[in-house]
């Protein structure tokens, strides 16, 4: 991150596909204070007096978080997520959530993490930091597929060690764009039951999404194999920093007394973040309750754009290379249903290179993938992420970086001596 984000200082100009972020078209600076100011009208409603409505927002506030009933009443409506408020902890993004669930599920130091490669980095990121040995599953292209999985379970066990859990974004997954089907779905909920295997669901792009989801795990888990990520991030706004963690597993403590998984993970919040900013919970309380807890009714218009966004970006990779020459240059692309992101393969190395070169000769920024294989992988291959870019802005980028790849692609043939050798 650091290296793309001084490439993108040193070529302010350039068209980037690197941020996954939302588009900032559907962010209006005033409506914060109107969902701080309903949510504050929430409590009054709620019986809660001045002093006490003073204190929700000044003060630190419960670990667990302030308003887990509004977001179990989202998850109802708008996941068919049927949890208990006090199986949820609030965290300051969803890269908290994260975090603590590592740190509670993995104790032994034969534990190993297991997770769909490519791979979000924050994921291997908070591994790293608690060390963990992460093994990747590699993505096929249909995204994960559950062979695979036991597979890895199976070696793993070989190996001495055991397979804890297995992290996973079933939905439009962040670097790849893939989805599973429900089919995949159902298998990985039998294999985790048959194996033992905790699931760490990661879903944030699902309600920015045109078009009908598959269901989430955590609405199939009928055996609470799985420990559900959330975020606000891209269905409020990134600034607020507001993720969660749905974990109603029943866990023996210390002590030895049965207790659920989320009161754990606030016991390890409480010594990492102490709580949750309630001036930005009470942020995202108002938006949930703008929409009755239907963040996909909310959503509606940016899921619009989002779906446009990569419908635009599809349709202009295709107009610069059309079959033929994509067949020629060696250069494909996959099709997401959804999410921010999509990924083209090209005849060269993609990597921080070939980035520099299509930063500051062609004005165009993408992000190498091999950032997201845990151990190697992706050298032939660039994320683009379309959510944050506004139609024409997409059109000239794909524009630019067509005459990159061509130029690139180009080069490596110029530099072929006759027959092939170098």
């Amino acid at each position: 991150m650091n290296f793309l984000n001084e490439v993108t200082g040193r070529y302010p100009e350039a068209v980037s596909f690197a941020p996954g972020r939302p588009y900032e078209g559907f962010f209006d600076t005033e409506e914060i204070f109107t969902h701080i100011r309903r949510y504050l009208g929430h409590l009054a409603e709620q019986g809660a007096s001045p002093e006490a409505i003073r204190t929700a927002v000044y003060q630190y506030g419960p670990t667990a978080g302030r308003i887990r009933e509004l977001i179990a009443d989202s998850l109802r409506k708008d996941e068919n997520i049927d949890v208990p408020a006090e199986s949820i902890v609030v965290t300051v993004g969803c890269q908290e959530a994260m975090l603590l669930t590592l740190r509670a599920l993995f104790a032994d130091p034969r534990d190993v993490l297991l997770v769909a490669s490519p791979c979000y980095v924050g994921i291997t990121g908070a591994a790293a930091l608690l060390d963990i040995p992460v093994t990747p599953v590699e993505e096929r292209d249909g995204g994960i597929a559950c062979a695979d999985v036991e597979a890895a379970v199976r070696a793993e066990r070989g190996r001495g060690r055991r397979p804890r859990a297995f992290y996973v974004i079933p939905d439009h997954s962040n670097p790849s764009g893939t989805t599973m089907s429900r089919q995949a779905r159902e298998e990985l909920l039998d294999l985790a039951a048959r194996h033992d295997l905790i699931l760490i669901e990661d879903s944030p792009y699902r309600l920015v999404s045109a078009g009908r989801q598959q269901p989430t795990l955590k609405s199939m888990d009928q055996a609470r194999r799985v420990v559900h990520l959330g975020s606000y991030a891209k269905t409020a706004f990134p600034g607020a920093r507001i993720g969660y963690a749905v974990a109603d597993q029943r866990v023996h403590d210390e002590s030895g007394a049965t207790t659920l998984l989320a009161d754990e993970l606030a016991k390890i919040k409480s010594m990492v973040t102490v709580n949750t900013p309630p001036l930005s919970q009470a942020a995202v309380a108002g938006m949930l309750l703008a929409s009755e807890g239907r963040l996909s009714a909310l959503n509606s218009a940016a899921a619009k754009h989002y779906g446009n966004a990569l419908r635009v970006t599809l349709e202009q990779l295709e107009r610069h290379f059309p079959e033929g020459r994509r067949r020629e240059l060696g250069v494909s692309w996959n099709e997401p249903s959804g999410g921010f992101f999509l990924t083209v393969r090209v005849p060269f190395a993609a990597d921080n290179a070939a980035l520099l070169c299509s930063a500051q000769d062609h004005g165009v920024i993408w992000t190498p993938m091999a950032y997201f294989y845990p151990h190697q992988g992706g050298e032939h291959t660039m994320r683009l992420s379309f959510s944050y870019l506004a139609p024409e802005q997409i059109e000239e980028g794909i524009a630019r970086l067509a005459r990159f790849i061509e130029a690139r692609a180009d080069g490596g043939r110029s530099a072929e001596a006759p027959g092939g050798a170098r």
